[in-house]
């Protein structure tokens, strides 16, 4: 099963990468428009208004309506079924890179290009000619990728540390992107293993205890929810909380989830004193 996770940047030609190996691959390329309907429906809101918000672009109005722990949620249960269930995909942006960093079959790829590239590019495929106009939307588009991969991974899209491999589409042609990425995904290192299936199983344990524990909420004194970690079907819980009495019972619940195995409890209950 092929899964590649792929940034989404305007004009360095990603696109046309994506879609060379949904040829070369035989593999769906999955467009932002399939996962804002999904979040649309989830949210009950306009995919227009999902899109702006997404991009950035998003009236207070619009920003005030939505839940922006929510939409993090959403998105990241999105991108991890596509990943367990659909396979033989390609996703592009949604942070997948960042959340499907660590699965080792999922081949976490970033395309880049210098700014005069990607105006160059935005211009004829829009066939204007207000290169001012076009580099400040680019800007805007990555200052809003920036804000959204910091808010729900606290992580900076552009290290190249993130990815398995960054091409640079300035310097490397298209042709030659697809042949790259193309060799990585049949190499020994990005087949799916046991073991890969497991990381990536733990990953949706983790999203689940997380949506629970945000359905059944606990009071926190500091504002800090409690931890979630999760490995090999072990939910490892920490933090601290003032109100202990639910503990028992959420942990239960979470013993029933799919997938785990068992519950190390080690939050720290600490009554809230009053006048501190």
């Amino acid at each position: 099963m092929t899964v590649i996770a792929m940034t989404r940047e305007m004009g360095t030609l990603g696109k046309d990468v994506a879609a060379g190996l949904s040829d070369a691959l035989e593999i769906e390329v999955v467009h932002h428009e399939i996962v804002e309907h999904n979040l649309a429906q989830r949210l009950h809101l306009g995919e227009n208004t999902v899109h702006r918000f997404l991009e950035g672009n998003a009236s207070l109005w619009e920003r005030w309506k939505i839940n922006s722990e929510r939409m993090s949620r959403y998105t990241a249960e999105e991108v991890l079924d596509l990943a367990k269930n659909q396979g033989n995909v390609l996703i592009r942006g949604w942070g997948a890179a960042q959340l499907l960093r660590d699965v080792p079959h999922v081949l976490c790829v970033r395309i880049c290009a210098p700014m005069s590239k990607r105006v160059a590019v935005m211009m004829e495929r829009l066939h204007v000619t207000d290169e001012k106009s076009i580099r400040l939307e680019i800007k805007q588009s990555d200052d809003a990728h920036s804000q959204t991969i910091q808010r729900q991974f606290s992580n900076d899209w552009r290290n190249p540390e993130n990815y398995d491999i960054v091409l640079n589409t300035g310097f490397v042609s298209v042709e030659n992107c697809v042949s790259v990425i193309e060799n990585l995904v049949n190499a020994p290192a990005y087949q799916e293993t046991k073991d890969s299936r497991r990381i990536l199983a733990d990953k949706i344990i983790e999203s689940e205890v997380r949506k629970f524990l945000r359905d059944n909420p606990s009071d926190t004194p500091f504002g800090h929810g409690v931890r979630v970690a999760v490995a090999a079907g072990n939910v490892h819980l920490s933090g601290v909380v003032n109100i202990h009495s639910q503990i028992p019972e959420i942990i239960e619940e979470i013993r029933k989830l799919d997938g785990v195995t068992a519950v190390q409890n080690d939050v720290t209950f600490l009554p809230v004193v009053s006048g501190v």
